[in-house]
């Protein structure tokens, strides 16, 4: 889970060229029905580019060179009806296409406010802070592969409050979003959402959910159809598929325990840490087991950073057949989305919006995503291109 602590200043619009822009553009907009949407979305969306600081709306409207915009796009994001799917989905399409994915990495985020009036918002436990926050938690979905990722599509969690009452907004909001009141509920629809977008590609989903019971994450996925790999706690109670692992008596265990009876089953892996240019390597062993509820065996993965001691990490899969070091790379593309999140997402707007529509933050989030496709392929190029111009 990670939290948003700080605002974050830096500009990236001038290192996105105009052609690019109008190009993407092109593409995701061309769902809408209207052409003053459409205009209005590349409005949008090079504000979020250019926009230094955090992107409010007045910030947006004044950067896109028009103080008089703000009130237009307050209404095309916060109480216009346009529907947001069909651009993810545009969006899905396109980075099927250029970024070529390995998996769907899901990120969880929780987001700090000061008040109780933004969609969403509600006093929640965060283990990572060990108290209570008053914050929104979302769940985004990330194409990525070991080089960059892009978010797709997201999903905020509501408490019952914001569930039955009349605070989301005027617009029309899809069942499925509404009622989804737990992460995994959150997490299983936004990714069965990105799959039919792109055509039923059969991607691994990639999961740093270890306070989610592991036995309902496996059978919601096997539900759905869909691999999955996600990491779970040291004390997680698994049973050996073999009849004998190295003396174990077949009753349960804790993960930690049954991986270190393998131990000496270790082999080294070598993987691309995105904070480094330098690659680091573990040792990882992987042993079938078994959870109580769950009907097909599972494959339960440890990584080890030295020689001794516990495992440091644990996942469980049902790619039982992938090999070990394939799977670890592929444990480690939340690192890349982690990485990716706050040196792009954050700049770009994706956790700033401030409202009580539960539509406008879907809609906001929907072109902080595509702004931040554009980034991510434009960060690491000539550092001199030419600015976005502003419109005419």
């Amino acid at each position: 889970m990670q939290l948003v602590y700080e605002e974050h200043e830096a500009q990236v619009g001038h290192r996105v060229p105009d052609g690019a822009l109008g190009r993407l553009c092109a593409e995701i907009f061309a769902p809408l029905p209207r052409s003053d949407q459409r205009r209005k979305g590349e409005l949008y969306l090079r504000g979020l580019l250019s926009a230094g600081g955090r992107k409010s709306m007045r910030n947006i409207a004044t950067h896109v060179g028009d103080r008089a915009a703000e009130q237009s796009l307050h209404h095309f994001i916060s109480a216009s009806t346009w529907d947001w799917n069909p651009v993810r989905a545009a969006l899905a399409q396109y980075l099927e296409r250029t970024l070529r994915p390995r998996a769907w990495v899901v990120h969880p985020v929780v987001i700090p406010k000061a008040g109780r009036h933004t969609v969403g918002v509600a006093r929640r436990f965060v283990p990572r802070l060990g108290q209570v926050v008053n914050s929104q938690e979302a769940f985004g979905v990330w194409a990525a592969n070991e080089e960059t990722s892009s978010p797709v599509t997201w999903r905020l969690t509501l408490s019952e409050d914001w569930r039955d009452g009349d605070r989301l907004g005027p617009a029309p909001v899809p069942d499925d979003a509404r009622l989804a009141a737990t992460p995994l509920e959150c997490v299983a629809g936004a990714a069965s959402e990105v799959r039919s977008w792109t055509g039923g590609t059969p991607r691994p989903v990639v999961a740093d959910l270890p306070d989610i019971s592991p036995a309902a994450v496996a059978r919601s996925f096997a539900a759905a159809g869909m691999p999955y790999l996600a990491s779970v706690h040291g004390s997680t109670a698994v049973v050996p598929a073999a009849p004998a692992v190295l003396g174990h008596d077949g009753r349960g265990t804790s993960a930690h325990q049954l991986l270190r009876m393998v131990r000496t089953l270790r082999r080294p892996v070598t993987w691309c840490d995105p904070a480094s240019p330098a690659s680091r390597t573990s040792l990882v062993a992987g042993v079938r087991v078994r959870l109580p509820g769950v009907h097909r065996p599972l494959l339960l993965l440890g990584e080890w950073t030295g020689p001794s001691g516990w495992p440091q990490r644990c996942w469980l899969t049902d790619m039982t057949e992938v090999p070990w070091g394939a799977l670890l790379r592929l444990a480690k593309l939340t690192h890349r989305v982690e990485t990716d999140f706050s040196e792009v997402a954050t700049h770009v707007g994706v956790v700033d919006f401030e409202g009580r529509s539960f539509g406008g933050w879907h809609r906001h989030t929907t072109l902080a995503s595509a702004a931040h496709v554009l980034s991510a392929e434009y960060r690491d190029r000539d550092p001199h291109p030419q600015p976005m111009a502003r419109p005419a």
